[in-house]
């Protein structure tokens, strides 16, 4: 009786833990459904993963996970957010305030263990697309009939939530995951599937270049071409793939106005830089980076402290004008947002980090390259903002490394498995 009784409370106890480990794989479908969407609204599914994930979480199995330098090293640079309060010389909320940006970053490990034991991964990413796809045609529907009653963001009519920034960068996320959905359907032969998705990626294309023009998507997408071509088909695929690029780039051209107006007026504002003059958007990046290599100049190894930048970057404004006398809370460069507040223990912990994410999709799958594409787009936008500090950007990072971490990680021990199965069984044959 007593065995039996036992036998029921770890049953239940088992049961618990599927329950809840389905709840979190509901509540990972939600929170990226929402993330093009609603700030908001991702912040409390976060949390709500968050508390379902926990009961059904395997110590051992997370443990190994923060063992491996993917999800070990985000852990790292939280705890250097963390200890950077220590040495910082400002209030005690700014100091808070500036650690925040760092917590979104525990969610790599936890999300790489719940997605390395779901078979929920591939469900969930395409999830995103599909959310995303819902928000592309509201912009279209906004740009081509702007008489339908919305509010709008910063007067753009196809930007109907968040930024142009945020949008275009999950849109160039979408186009090179469809692209890879599309390779993936001409290969087991369903070619009408094929075009018809390609088809949807250059919709998405046509977006990012006529009605959420971000610069910074200007400099990733040729290089992720570059990448989807020699990754798939060598260095004629690469070349390839950057001439169709510009071809279509080129079509474009003559009729997006706004693609123009932000071509042209990046090389104005370089041009025509003065720090005394009035506030440009390429201008303020060219001196907040000036003032940035400075600041790191000052407290080279470790930083100034976490939550420092605004009091950094207001003692140097003092008595200047223009571009010169603007207080930033960011430097619109992820390097130096790490580095003004950590040094160079920060910058390399860092760079490490991003590193580890590269090399996890480095094999093939469409897991692989949703991840590689996410952890690209974030190093190579961070170049130009501080991505992995900003809401959207970072949580696009955290949510894409996470899960399609997680997929590659279960299919590459189920590789494993598979190879020591094949291993005994050819030992056993031998014998």
């Amino acid at each position: 009786m007593r065995k039996l009784h036992l036998a029921k409370i770890f049953g239940a106890k088992a049961f618990d833990r599927e329950s809840f480990a389905r709840l979190a794989d509901g509540l990972a479908v939600a929170l990226v459904v929402s993330l093009p969407w609603s700030t908001s609204a991702t912040g409390i599914l976060a949390v709500l993963w968050l508390i379902a994930f926990i009961p059904s979480c395997d110590p051992a199995g997370l443990r190994r996970i923060v063992l491996t330098p993917a999800g070990g090293l985000p852990l790292v640079l939280v705890a250097l957010g963390v200890a950077g309060m220590l040495w910082a010389d400002v209030t005690w909320a700014e100091r808070f305030d500036g650690v925040g940006s760092f917590l979104k970053l525990l969610f790599i490990p936890l999300l790489l263990h719940r997605f390395s034991r779901s078979n929920a991964g591939r469900n969930v990413l395409l999830g995103f697309l599909l959310s995303c796809a819902a928000l592309l045609l509201l912009s279209w529907m906004l740009t081509i009939f702007p008489a339908i009653p919305w509010i709008r963001v910063n007067n753009n009519l196809g930007v109907p939530v968040k930024d142009y920034i945020s949008q275009s960068a999950m849109f160039t996320v979408c186009i090179f995951a469809i692209l890879q959905l599309a390779y993936e359907k001409w290969r087991g032969g369903l070619r009408w599937l094929a075009a018809i998705l390609v088809v949807i990626a250059i919709v998405f294309l046509a977006n990012v270049f006529y009605v959420a023009t971000a610069r910074t998507s200007l400099v990733v997408l040729p290089i992720l071409l570059v990448v989807f071509g020699l990754r798939l088909f060598g260095w004629k695929g690469a070349i390839g793939m950057v001439l169709v690029f510009l071809l279509l780039a080129a079509a474009a051209w003559p009729s997006a106005h706004y693609l123009r107006q932000r071509v042209d007026n990046f090389f104005l504002e370089v041009r025509t830089f003065d720090p005394n003059g009035n506030a440009t958007s390429a201008g303020e990046r060219l001196e907040f980076w000036s003032k940035s290599v400075r600041f790191i100049g000052q407290a080279p190894i470790v930083g100034h402290g976490t939550g420092t930048i605004r009091e950094l970057f207001a003692r140097a404004a003092v008595g200047k004008t223009g571009m010169a006398g603007q207080v930033a809370v960011n430097p619109h460069n992820q390097i130096f947002a790490v580095g003004i507040q950590l040094g160079f223990i920060g910058i390399a912990a860092l760079l490490a980090m991003w590193a580890a994410h590269v090399l996890l999709f480095r094999g093939p799958g469409f897991a692989a390259w949703i991840g590689l594409v996410v952890a690209l787009e974030n190093v190579i936008g961070s170049l130009f903002n501080s991505h992995l500090f900003d809401f959207t950007h970072g949580w696009l990072y955290v949510i894409g490394i996470g899960i399609a971490g997680g997929i590659v990680m279960r299919q590459s021990a189920a590789l494993s498995r598979d190879a020591m199965r094949q291993d005994n069984m050819t030992r056993t044959t031998g014998r």
